[in-house]
C-alpha cells in the first residue's frame, strides 16, 4: 500500500511539473523515475524492464536516417511542391499535409511520419512566412487518426495484433480504415476553422514560392539516390518486419546502419554531427516516462483501476465494450498507451475465458480507444512528443495547455464518433 501511495504521489507530482512547464519535461520523468528506484517503489532492473527499447531504437534508428536525408534537400524540395499544388495557399496546405502525414502513419508508423514530414512543415512555413504551430498540432492529430487505420500504424495496434493472431493486417484495415478516415476529414474541417484566420500570406510571397523550381533545392543527388535506396529498403521492411520475425527497432537501425556504411563510414567528423542531431532529450524523456509508468504498473494500480471498470459493466456486452473504448482514450491521453494496452490485453482475454463469447468488439475498442487517446495531450503518444522536440529545436514551443485546448475536445469528439460506429456495427 504504500509503495502505490508513493507511486501515485510522484506521478502526480511530475505529471503536474510537465503540465505547468517550471521544469524541463525530461528532468522532471528522469527525477521522477529515479524517485522511484530511490524509493524503492521498484529496483532498478524492473525500471529498465518496462524501458521501451523497440521504441527508443526505432526514434534513434529514424532519427538518423532523416539528419542525413535532410542534407539532400528533399525536404525543401517536397515542401515546394507540395505548396505549388495547391497554389501556396496556407489554408489548404495546412489539409493537404494533413492528408499526406495520416497515408503515411497508415503505411508506415506515426513516429516515422513526424520525423520526415516535420522538416517540410517548418521549411514552407519559413517561405509563407506563415506561424508553424498550427501545422505542427495538425499533423501530430493526423499522424495519430492515420495510425490508427493499419495494424502497423500505431504501437498499441502493433501489440494488439501480436497478441491475437486472428487480427491479421486485413482485418485492421477492413475495421478501422474507414472509420478513421471519416474521423480525419471531420477533424480537419474543425482545424480549418479554428485556424483559417491564423493562415493568411500575401500574394507577393505566393507568386515567389509559385516562381521557385523545386528541383534546384536537391543539393546532393548521389546522396540523395543512396538515401532514397535505403529508405525504400526500410520502408519495404516496416510493412513486411511481422512475416519476416524483426522488430520495428531493429529495422530502422538496420536501415540507418546501412546508410552511414554507404555515406560516412569513415568519417569521424560526419558522424558525430549526424549523431549530434538525435533528439536525445526526447529518448530520455521516453525512457523516464515508460519508468514513470512502470510504478503505476508494477504496484497494481493500473490493472486495480481497469477491473474495477470493468465490474461495473456486470458482463454487459454494450457496457464493456463502451467502457475500453472510453477508459482507453481517457487513459492514453495522459498516460503512455504502450503500457496501458499491455495490461488491457490479458484482462481481455481473461474476459473471454469468463464466457464474453464474443471479444472482437473489445478488440477494436480498445484499439481505437488507445490510438485515438494519444491525441489528447502532448504526451499521449510518441508521435506527440517527437514533434514537440523537433519544433523546440527549431525556436518554437508547443505549451502543454496550448495544446490541449485544441486537441483534447478533438479527441472526445473522435471517442464520441467512434462509440456509435463500434456499436451500430458490432453490437446494434
Amino acid at each position: 500500500m504504500e509503495k502505490s501511495l508513493i507511486a501515485v504521489i510522484v506521478f502526480l507530482v511530475a505529471y503536474a511539473l510537465i503540465i505547468s512547464e517550471k521544469i524541463h519535461r525530461t528532468v522532471t520523468a528522469l527525477g521522477g523515475a529515479v524517485l522511484l528506484i530511490l524509493f524503492q517503489v521498484i529496483n532498478q532492473e524492473t525500471a529498465f524492464h518496462h524501458i521501451d527499447f523497440n521504441t527508443i531504437g526505432l526514434l534513434i534508428g529514424m532519427m538518423i536516417m532523416v539528419s542525413i536525408v535532410s542534407q539532400t534537400g528533399l525536404f525543401n524540395y517536397l515542401a515546394i511542391w507540395a505548396a505549388k499544388k495547391v497554389n501556396a495557399d496556407p489554408v489548404k496546405l495546412l489539409v493537404s499535409l494533413a492528408i499526406l502525414t495520416a497515408v503515411s502513419s497508415a503505411l508506415l508508423d506515426n513516429v516515422t511520419t513526424v520525423l520526415l514530414m516535420t522538416p517540410v512543415i517548418f521549411s514552407i512555413t519559413a517561405q509563407l512566412k506563415v506561424p508553424p504551430i498550427p501545422y505542427l498540432i495538425t499533423e501530430i492529430i493526423a499522424s495519430n487518426i492515420g495510425g490508427t487505420a493499419t495494424l502497423i500504424g500505431d504501437p498499441p495496434n502493433i501489440m494488439i495484433g501480436s497478441a491475437v493472431k486472428e487480427l491479421t493486417f486485413a482485418a485492421f484495415i477492413n475495421n478501422l480504415a474507414l472509420i478513421s478516415c471519416f474521423i480525419l476529414v471531420i477533424t480537419l474541417g474543425i482545424l480549418v476553422l479554428i485556424y483559417r484566420n491564423r493562415l493568411k500570406t500575401t500574394e507577393e510571397l505566393k507568386a515567389k514560392v509559385m516562381e521557385l523550381d523545386e528541383k534546384k533545392q536537391l543539393q546532393d543527388i548521389p546522396l540523395l539516390k543512396k538515401s532514397l535506396f535505403v529508405l525504400s529498403i526500410t520502408i519495404g521492411a516496416f510493412c513486411f518486419h511481422q512475416v519476416l520475425h524483426l522488430e520495428s527497432a531493429t529495422v530502422a537501425l538496420s536501415g540507418a546502419v546501412l546508410l552511414l556504411i554507404m555515406t560516412y563510414a569513415q568519417s569521424e567528423h560526419e558522424l558525430e554531427r549526424i549523431f549530434h542531431k538525435i533528439e536525445w532529450l526526447t529518448i530520455f524523456f521516453f525512457v523516464g516516462l515508460f519508468i514513470l509508468v512502470s510504478g503505476l504498473v508494477e504496484t497494481g494500480i493500473i490493472s486495480v483501476l481497469a477491473q474495477d471498470l470493468m465490474n461495473l459493466t456486470a458482463g454487459n456486452s454494450v457496457a464493456t465494450a463502451m467502457v475500453i473504448l472510453w477508459l482507453s482514450a481517457i487513459a492514453s491521453a495522459f498516460v503512455d498507451n504502450i503500457p496501458f494496452v499491455a495490461t488491457m490485453i490479458p484482462l481481455i482475454k481473461e474476459m473471454g475465458t469468463m464466457g464474453v463469447a464474443n471479444l472482437e468488439p473489445l478488440w477494436w475498442s480498445l484499439a481505437l480507444g488507445a490510438c485515438l487517446g494519444g491525441n489528447g495531450t502532448l504526451i499521449g503518444a510518441s508521435a506527440n512528443v517527437i514533434v514537440v522536440g523537433l519544433a523546440a529545436q527549431n525556436g518554437h514551443s508547443i505549451s502543454f495547455i496550448k495544446y490541449f485546448k485544441v486537441a483534447f475536445p478533438l479527441m472526445i469528439l473522435s471517442i464520441v464518433i467512434s462509440s456509435v460506429y463500434i456499436y451500430l456495427r458490432y453490437l446494434g
